[in-house]
């Protein structure tokens, strides 16, 4: 086992996304386990704050859902993010820290091509204003290019996240990764959705030991295998305490971002069954 690196050494790392001002009350052996906003989609920000915060949470991706409007798609969409003010997205931010949870990653899917550089550009501006260190995005493939690009002129390293569905343009098994990435610069990686990589029928333990240096951040949920469903932590096929052993070991600058998507009764005490299932995980 790798020895346990300090936080001064942790926060060192090249490309790490942990910062100083992390709530070391979600750091678990190095770990910084937190949450995608998603998980509390059955409420606005204000109550899914307060239930991070009751939880324990201290790092967050906040999702589309609590910062852009659900009734709204396509030109319509965009047409909402190039005029929002940026002082929705500095308030957002604001509310997460004075709860003690650091916004960390923003949530900026890019599914509609095509996709102008302004509309992707703004992303970045958003993340800033927010308060964010890097993106997250479920897109085209086709569109990656042009995130490329705005990521090296501001900076940001965008996490490319995957779903579950094979088909044209998707970004789902090791291939796509590998496609997406070629002739990429740094600031280019994988936001690894554990539970969707197992359920296109991939074991995403086996991958991220040896592709790591691609990994910018996990969304942690289980499913079962052949587009199977979700499921409680610890009843699906997706190997979530081997990925956090991985990373605990040898990666710890990797956040795991619990994404409660299975359906039950009470999110709060569903979500805090997620956290405490990967809490023991980590100091198992």
């Amino acid at each position: 086992m790798t020895p346990q690196l300090s936080r001064r050494r942790i926060l060192a790392l090249p490309g790490a996304l942990l910062t100083a001002s992390a709530a070391d009350r979600s750091i678990f052996r190095g770990v910084a386990l937190g949450t995608q906003t998603y998980s509390f989609r059955d409420r606005p920000l204000d109550e899914a704050v307060a239930a991070m915060a009751q939880i324990g949470f201290g790092v967050c991706e906040v999702s589309g859902r609590h910062l852009e409007p659900q009734n709204l798609r396509g030109a319509e969409l965009r047409q909402w993010r190039m005029t929002a003010p940026l002082a929705h997205f500095a308030a957002a931010g604001e509310k997460l820290r004075k709860a003690g949870i650091e916004p960390r990653v923003l949530t900026y899917n890019l599914n509609l091509t095509p996709a102008s550089d302004s509309e992707i550009e703004r992303g970045f501006e958003m993340a800033r204003a927010l308060g964010a260190k890097a993106i997250s995005t479920s897109t085209k493939m086709s569109i990656v290019p042009a995130i490329d690009a705005a990521a090296k002129r501001n900076k940001m390293r965008v996490g490319l996240h995957n779903h579950s569905v094979l088909r044209k343009e998707e970004i789902t098994t090791p291939d796509d990764f590998a496609a997406a990435l070629r002739g990429r610069s740094e600031y280019m990686g994988i936001t690894l959705d554990i539970g969707h990589f197992t359920a296109a029928g991939f074991n995403p333990a086996a991958w991220l030991r040896e592709h790591h240096r691609q990994v910018f951040g996990l969304h942690v949920k289980d499913r079962k295998k052949d587009q199977g469903p979700n499921v409680p932590f610890g009843e699906g096929d997706t190997p979530i305490v081997q990925v956090l052993h991985y990373i605990r070991d040898h990666t710890p600058h990797i956040p795991a971002l619990i994404e409660y998507e299975y359906s039950a009764k009470d999110t709060v005490a569903e979500v805090r069954k997620c956290f405490d299932y990967c809490r023991h995980g980590l100091l198992s």
